[in-house]
């Protein structure tokens, strides 16, 4: 069994903290409607068409697409990052 020294944890430990937070924002760039898709799949970290048709399956075959969709552009701030046009 391989033992860690004390210091080695904490080196580790501190690693950990220093990483950035990551955060879900809707998406100026792959914006199509109100960027809701495109922010998913930008925090995702996959093609935005990906979550675009999860999207609209859930519209055609549970009905709840669009309300959920919605709610997510009320609640999920704009990417400060990104150029937005009104």
């Amino acid at each position: 069994m391989k033992k860690t020294s004390p210091k080695a944890s904490r080196s580790a430990s501190t690693a950990d903290e220093k990483k950035p937070v990551k955060r879900l924002y809707r998406s100026g760039k792959e914006k199509i409607i109100g960027g809701v898709c495109g922010g998913i799949a930008e925090y995702l970290e996959v093609d935005p068409v990906i979550i675009r048709l999860i999207w609209a399956v859930s519209v055609f075959y549970y009905g709840v697409g669009v309300l959920l969709y919605f709610i997510a552009w009320i609640i999920i701030p704009r990417n400060p990052e990104h150029k937005w046009e009104d």
